[in-house]
């Protein structure tokens, strides 16, 4: 993770249009199909953290186990992530990103329909499959269509269907959930789902794969060390947020005495903050990517900390929703700079950015939820987080370290294999 790391360009990870007499690319309609895709999955993926209750009830387990149902679809991507990336090396990008939309809606729309606890755990995880996979697709198609040096805003366009989607879809799915049942919920997040599949059909140039790709030579990332500790930056430093957010809503109920009604609005919030993040993380990228993660780390640990104090007044605590929500200002800056570290393994690395994310995500739902059941209090949360963003940020610093290391070794060893010959 050294300081300057080689940058690439937007045509080092171009990835060839099928036909050279395709039509032109309307960039902003390719990233707005990309973003609708990536709204779909946001909506799905956070909106059963504000339905945890209702879920509890209607299958009738406790909430902290309801909270199992988030970490099933976690785990989903972390194994979807990769094995998709690999096995789907030499595919067309667009035929990819349809095929996975696809299945997400078919997920969604079973877990609309299933009985009970562990049938609802297992479609959650398939559900889940698709979702790093598609994330790291349509970034790296992003990062390819973007102007020079803007590629971090390209992707941060891209994960802004993601962030929108806790602003708009989420509350809105929630509020389906509380009028109509949490099952309606994921039948709303299916509908966009489809719309999804259509806009990328149209909308996304008919992009062939990487000359020479293949799942051996993308498996190759993951002999990278400074991939593994990106991924460790994502998968541990980021799973913060996540524990606060599974519980938010007994939290803010439980602690802030908010109103049920009103959880939606502060719901709202934490996607304002999402949106404020992505789109301020993503320009900072853009300016100086190693600084940028270093410096989201270190906010998430101040926010999070003081999250378990500003969570007893609804005031206070819909505020912090917010600044929690702006923490993922570090999705954009890691994406790239797992591009930058990749070499010619794009597409798995990319894949596994969303795959370290939701590792992140069970992670700290389970840590939450351990917290919670030890008796600690639902602000324990924050607490839990704050550690979490400052494991990340020890990471940081090893890979910073190994980094320079390798650079003063390299000198060395070319000199001494100049001295052989």
């Amino acid at each position: 993770m050294n300081a300057s790391p080689p940058a690439l360009d937007s045509a080092d990870t171009a990835i060839p249009v099928s036909s050279p007499s395709s039509k032109p690319v309307n960039f902003l309609r390719a990233v707005l199909a990309l973003g609708v895709g990536g709204f779909a999955i946001g909506t799905g993926e956070f909106v059963i953290m504000g339905l945890l209750p209702e879920v509890a009830s209607d299958i009738d387990v406790s909430i902290p186990q309801a909270g199992h149902v988030i970490s099933a679809y976690a785990l989903g991507v972390v194994v979807g992530a990769p094995v998709l990336a690999v096995l789907a090396a030499g595919w067309g990008r667009r035929a990819l990103l349809i095929a996975l939309m696809a299945v997400f809606a078919a997920g969604n729309f079973a877990s609309a329909m299933a009985p009970g606890y562990l049938s609802l755990n297992l479609l959650r995880f398939a559900t889940g499959l698709p979702h790093g996979t598609y994330f790291g697709v349509a970034a790296l198609v992003a990062a390819t269509l973007a102007p020079p040096g803007r590629r971090a805003r390209a992707v941060g366009l891209v994960m802004l269907g993601l962030t929108g989607a806790t602003l708009v879809g989420v509350p809105i799915a929630a509020w389906l959930g509380q009028l109509f049942g949490w099952r309606a919920a994921f039948v709303f997040v299916g509908v966009i789902a489809l719309v999804a599949v259509v806009l990328l059909r149209r909308d996304v140039p008919d992009i062939a794969a990487a000359a020479g790709a293949s799942p051996w030579r993308e498996l190759g990332a993951l002999k990278r060390k400074q991939v593994w500790f990106t991924l460790g930056i994502s998968a541990i430093g980021f799973g913060g947020m996540f524990a606060v957010f599974s519980y938010i809503k007994p939290t803010l109920t439980e602690v802030a005495h908010l109103s049920v009604h009103n959880v939606p609005f502060v719901l709202a919030l934490f996607g304002l903050g999402m949106v404020t993040g992505n789109i301020v993380g993503s320009r900072m990228a853009d300016k100086s990517l190693m600084r940028t993660i270093a410096g989201v780390l270190v906010y998430a640990v101040l926010v999070l900390a003081l999250f378990t104090f500003a969570a007893q007044h609804v005031v206070t605590a819909a505020i912090g929703v917010f600044l929690i929500g702006t923490t993922v200002a570090i999705g954009p800056a890691l994406q790239i700079r797992l591009m930058d570290v990749a070499g010619d393994a794009q597409t798995l690395a990319a894949a596994l950015n969303h795959s370290a994310f939701n590792m992140a995500n069970a992670l700290g739902a389970w840590l939450g939820g351990v917290a919670i059941s030890a008796g600690l209090g639902w602000t324990s949360t924050g607490w839990v987080g704050a550690l979490l963003a400052l494991a990340g940020i020890g990471i940081f610093g090893w890979g910073v370290m190994s980094a320079r290391a390798d650079a003063r070794r390299r000198p060395q060893v070319a000199a001494y294999e100049g001295s052989a010959g």
